[in-house]
């Protein structure tokens, strides 16, 4: 069980490859250690991840050390280079030919595949935020709760007055 088997397996299920007739497994590899690149740039996690793009390797392993947030990221953010490199491929390609009264049209398949890569690339931006706003599984990263007050906003002037009001057995008063 580790990242090299578990999230080709999972990014193969994203993106309709799973009798691995379009993508090698090294291929996939390649944009999973890319996308997880970019995911440890865009959220703090609580393992420190070394991802080396030219080696191909992601340590500490996200699925040993059980780290679904980083895993279910990764695989989304791979899913969406995917799809946006194949709509690209196959937008460029649409034709439509009419002769006569026979018509040929082949640019649904690019708006079907612009379809998938905008929904694999929304759930990516979805998750992500939803990790930054509430944190994660096994993680204390949140940030909910948490703000920055001036020493003129409201909350800081029931703070300060609270905090200068005599204490009972002498005070500041």
């Amino acid at each position: 069980m580790n990242w090299v088997e578990d999230l080709v397996i999972m990014l193969r299920a994203e993106i309709g490859d799973l009798d691995a007739t379009s993508y090698s497994d090294s291929r996939l590899r390649q944009v999973l250690v890319y996308a997880a690149y970019n995911v440890r740039q865009s959220a703090r996690f609580p393992n420190s991840y070394t991802v080396d793009v030219t080696s191909l390797t992601i340590s500490p392993d996200p699925v040993t050390n059980n780290d679904y947030d980083f895993s279910i990221l990764t695989v989304y953010k791979a899913a969406c280079i995917i799809l946006t490199g194949e709509a690209k491929e196959k937008g460029g390609k649409g034709v439509m030919i009419k002769d006569g009264p026979s018509t040929f049209d082949n640019r649904d398949s690019g708006k079907n595949l612009m379809s998938l890569m905008k929904t694999a690339c929304d759930m990516y931006n979805t998750l992500l935020y939803n990790y930054q706003l509430v944190g994660g599984e096994n993680s204390d990263m949140s940030s909910v709760g948490q703000a920055i007050l001036s020493p003129y906003s409201p909350g800081s002037f029931l703070m300060n007055w609270t905090r200068n009001e005599p204490r009972s057995g002498g005070g500041r008063w």
